[in-house]
């Protein structure tokens, strides 16, 4: 018997599949998994429907692999991952095992092609740009065949430059025309796909550190943690020293209030420790010991409310 199809039947069967982080490797295994004949596909789908026989579901999800990572191919010239691009198909391949009903007499690969497509287009359209490209059905249809478009009215050579190469009016009549849309959508989706990405922060470490969008794209007085930090000021230079001030007695708060809350007409502040010694007829050493203690009370209360 073949050790591949042997394989297949193992409690385990993804563990033939290595990490998709290495994805020569994942290629090449997955591409070795033997196909399943018609009868061997439906036996395992009745058992998954009727039975929820996960082995089952593995063998049939296993033995497709290769349709998944064929399709990813077709989606490249986006930019993205082919690893992410099979991972996403991997999920449309699973939704599809789980919904297939093999007495419809259709085989799993038809079957699972909308699925595969499907999660790869809906990755593509949240990731290609931070900023959304494409968000109606018509736009959709834009998205995914204004460059095959393209390829096919400049020819070849234009294959390099796509996304520089503008269409002609009469170029964009005819995309309109054959995808039922309006050439304002086509100029549209053309701005869009031509827009290039910029790097939010530098990209090297050379000191120019301003010139990446990051230095003034950024709104300091939004920040979360300034924002928090000016909220607390502003409980602590109200609500909160009148909490803190509560805990005190009054010779205490008194001293506390002379010696660092009030400003007198010449904006000299408030009262020394001498004044205050005077006023409470003891020495200003025993002033300093109970603003200290005071603060300490109050730093305590605060410490609570935080």
């Amino acid at each position: 018997m073949n050790p591949a199809t042997t394989a297949l039947t193992v409690r385990d069967p993804w563990a033939l599949v290595p990490s998709i982080g290495n994805l020569d490797a994942y290629i090449t295994a997955v591409n070795r998994l033997p196909m399943l004949s018609a009868q061997e596909e439906t036996a395992l789908g009745k058992r998954l429907r009727e039975h929820g026989d996960l082995e089952a579901a593995g063998r049939l999800v296993l033995s497709h692999l290769r349709l998944v990572v064929s399709v990813s191919r077709q989606y490249l010239g986006y930019g993205l991952p082919q690893g992410d691009l099979i991972q996403e198909g991997n999920v449309g391949l699973m939704k599809a095992v789980k919904r297939f009903d093999p007495d419809q007499g259709v085989r799993l690969v038809s079957y699972a092609l909308h699925w595969i497509r499907a999660e790869i287009h809906e990755y593509i359209l949240k990731n290609w740009r931070m900023v959304k490209v494409a968000t109606t059905k018509a736009q959709r249809k834009l998205f995914f065949n204004l460059r095959s478009m393209k390829q096919g009215l400049k020819g070849e050579a234009a294959d390099a430059d796509l996304h520089r190469s503008t269409l002609t009016p009469a170029e964009v009549e005819t995309v309109a025309r054959e995808l039922n849309v309006k050439p304002d959508e086509v100029v549209e989706m053309e701005t869009r796909l031509s827009g290039g990405d910029v790097a939010l922060e530098p990209q090297t470490d050379d000191g120019e550190e301003s010139f990446a969008p990051i230095a003034y794209l950024a709104d300091d007085a939004s920040e979360p943690t300034r924002l928090l930090e000016a909220r607390r000021r502003d409980w602590l230079s109200g609500d909160g020293i009148a909490q803190a001030l509560s805990v005190l007695d009054e010779r205490s708060r008194r001293i506390v209030e002379e010696r660092w809350l009030k400003v007198n007409d010449d904006s000299s502040g408030g009262m020394t420790l001498h004044e205050l010694a005077a006023d409470y007829g003891v020495s200003a050493e025993r002033i300093r010991q109970i603003e200290v203690a005071a603060m300490k009370k109050m730093r305590k209360a605060l410490e609570a409310a935080a």
